[in-house]
């Protein structure tokens, strides 16, 4: 399959926005290149300097690149993309290439390592050699072309929150599943089954690959689906890491499947939209019970009354 690879050289304050519009746009993956950060890890030995081409280290700006399926709609997408960041009141070039999708799985692979999240989870790429972390829980990812490889802060917030959550025996719907990394999660937490859904057929194949990379297929079952439009059981937990339009429209349905006093887990809510989102949820009756901050970017644990 051929993808469109758009990349944007911006600002620092403007990474977190140009991230949320390519993940509105429906990419298939987001790369957030920043000097500054490879400057972090490197000063903390983190990470190589080796690791690194030299021009990498030294580009003076954040470079966000994002891959979208290439098809009819690319160019109606590209303008798009355009009027979106010109509104935010930016002028970088967009540069745009073809791309095959083995080739970005290899060039993600240089830059994804082995790191903790939260006081119980180890994430290892499967083509990494590493020691795993004493008393962590290990989970094994290849994450392709799906979003959720637990970089990302709306991710590890939600990590955060599930393992503090799943206490063992839950039934759990994880919506928007992406790799599958926090229906795995649940699963190796104890939850008793776990349903988890995407629309984005390429991320249900990832989601598979990896349930069966953690050995918990017997718990985690991956269903292509448009959030939980098919779904009629009922659950303790529902989890959401997807943006705020889709976790408004979620809302509804998820008040609906949980049983009482189950517990609503959403992130991927930029600042800027957390009101219209708590507004909303409280509207449907959920009560939040924990907030959390990462730079600009919200996640939330709700239970429902």
């Amino acid at each position: 399959m051929k993808w469109l690879e758009v990349a944007v050289r911006i600002p620092a304050d403007g990474v977190e926005m140009i991230s949320l519009i390519f993940e509105e746009l429906g990419s298939g993956g987001v790369a957030i290149d920043d000097p500054a950060l490879i400057y972090n890890k490197m000063q903390s030995g983190e990470w190589d300097a080796c690791e690194f081409p030299e021009i990498q280290c030294k580009r003076e700006m954040p470079l966000v690149t994002a891959y979208f399926p290439l098809d009819e709609k690319t160019s109606e997408l590209l303008q798009e993309l355009k009027r979106r960041i010109k509104k935010l009141g930016y002028h970088p070039d967009i540069v745009t290439r073809e791309k095959r999708e083995e080739d970005w799985a290899n060039a993600w692979q240089a830059y994804y390592k082995p790191f903790t999240v939260g006081k119980k989870f180890f994430i290892k790429p499967v083509w990494e050699e590493a020691k795993l972390e004493h008393n962590r829980i290990t989970l094994n990812l290849d994450p392709g072309m799906a979003f959720g490889c637990g970089t990302h802060p709306t991710t590890s917030m939600c990590l955060e929150i599930v393992e503090n959550t799943i206490t063992g025996g839950e039934e759990v719907y994880d919506v928007g599943t992406g790799s599958g990394i926090l229906a795995i999660a649940a699963a190796k937490l104890g939850a008793k089954r776990v349903v988890a859904v995407d629309l984005d057929r390429t991320a249900v194949k990832v989601a598979r690959n990896n349930v069966k990379l953690n050995a918990v297929g017997e718990i985690v079952r991956v269903q292509h689906g448009d959030l939980l439009s098919n779904h009629s059981g009922k659950a303790d937990i529902v989890i959401a890491n997807i943006v705020a339009d889709v976790i408004i429209k979620l809302a509804p349905d998820a008040y609906q499947i949980l049983n009482a006093g189950g517990r609503f887990i959403t992130s991927g809510i930029i600042n800027t939209r957390e009101e219209d989102v708590l507004t909303v949820l409280k509207r449907e009756g959920f009560a939040l019970k924990e907030r959390k901050i990462n730079g600009d970017w919200r996640a939330f644990l709700l239970q429902k009354e």
